[in-house]
């Protein structure tokens, strides 16, 4: 069994996790806090009698807060939501970040906040799958529950240009993708497309890899019958993730953990997102991941908890030099949430290397002579 199965199984691990539409100008900035605004987008859409979690701070690590909508031909629409950090100058690139199954935007906020102390011109877009926060309805008005990885993916592109019109942005910025778990399938199936052409400088998949994820799908349903269904109180939420080691950083479960739950009419906590109820899309998700990884055009960079998630595909790629592999045997499954710093500083690296604006090419032969220089 692998190290992520293993981890499964003592549910020590948090969970692993078209056509183009036509974008009208009716997104809505709300400058409130999460609290007032997520049961707007909740997947468990609240009743009057539900509510999230008490005021989670993202203004601590986030600039801005949108729901943006999207209307589409044939009469569906989607109300997603984003946090963004716009990029400092023209030239700065922007980090989208993509959460795991069960998790959330706000998974990234430790590390969103590293990356701007270290990079304070880059821009940070993490994003909020369907059913994880963002609300997809179909033509008929139901939500739609629908969660392959071609239209997980497609979302996420969407949300990038739906920011891009709602900041007024001539065109899309370089972008660097950075997917931790599920959402690591999730940058690595948009970049194997190719739908961002060549602003796509690069994308860092964060502590998931096919052979043990599809690996560790057979123990998910354990896991998720062992943990608690529902909690008294946001602090026994909290916690909880501390004390079975889903998280190892009680200040970044302070920040993310809120943002998994809505409250029931009892006055529980109960989770956001039904991940069982997820499962037929689970080896959708990881099935021919290294492949894609693999075979995306772009900068590469692989963050692992242990060498022992490296399957067989990756560890040929890895001895052939065609990405960068780095692993935290410090952290759990959540690296950017255990190691906020550590992440940060590898993916700040990754940007600084693959940055083509930032790059200082010499002088022109012509110009050189022009000057009157010699040559």
């Amino acid at each position: 069994m692998s190290g992520l199965a293993k981890s499964f199984a003592k549910a020590k691990l948090g969970p692993l996790p078209p056509e183009s539409p036509i974008y009208e100008d009716v997104e809505r900035e709300d400058d409130s806090s999460s609290a007032s605004s997520m049961s707007s987008t909740g997947t468990v859409m609240p009743t009057s009698s539900q509510r999230p979690a008490p005021a989670i701070h993202w203004s601590d690590y986030f600039a801005q807060e949108f729901f943006l909508e999207r209307h589409s031909p044939d009469s569906s629409h989607a109300k997603f939501h984003v946090y963004l950090t716009p990029p400092g100058s023209a030239k700065a690139p922007l980090l989208v970040l993509h959460h795991g199954a069960g998790s959330s935007a706000l998974s990234f906020a430790l590390f969103a906040r590293e990356v701007q102390r270290q990079l304070p011109d880059v821009g940070i877009l993490a994003v909020e799958a369907r059913e994880h926060g963002s609300v997809v309805w179909g033509p008929g008005g139901h939500v739609d529950n629908k969660m392959s990885i071609d239209l997980l993916s497609q979302d996420m592109v969407d949300m990038m240009l739906l920011t891009q019109t709602k900041m007024g942005w001539k065109e899309m910025p370089t972008v660097v993708l950075v997917g931790h778990s599920l959402g690591g399938a999730v940058v690595t199936n948009a970049a194997n497309q190719g739908t961002l052409g060549n602003k796509l400088l690069g994308y860092a998949v964060l502590d998931v890899v096919e052979g043990s994820a599809m690996e560790a799908l057979g123990h998910m349903q354990t896991y998720l019958a062992n943990r608690p269904d529902t909690f008294a109180t946001m602090d026994a939420a909290i916690n909880w993730h501390i004390r079975s080691r889903t998280l190892r950083n009680l200040k970044s479960a302070k920040a993310s953990v809120p943002s998994l739950f809505l409250q029931t009419p009892e006055g529980r906590w109960a989770w956001r997102t039904d991940l069982s109820q997820t499962e037929a899309y689970w080896e959708n998700w990881f099935s021919g991941m290294s492949a894609k990884f693999l075979g995306g055009k772009g900068a590469k960079l692989l963050l692992l908890a242990g060498t022992d998630r490296l399957d067989k595909e990756l560890m040929i790629g890895q001895m052939q030099g065609k990405f960068q592999l780095m692993v935290f045997p410090s952290a759990g499954h959540f690296l950017q949430e255990d190691e906020p710093e550590k992440t940060a500083d590898a993916v700040v690296e990754f940007v600084k290397r693959n940055d083509r604006s930032t790059l200082v090419l010499p002088p022109k032969v012509s110009d050189l002579l022009a000057q009157g220089k010699k040559v």
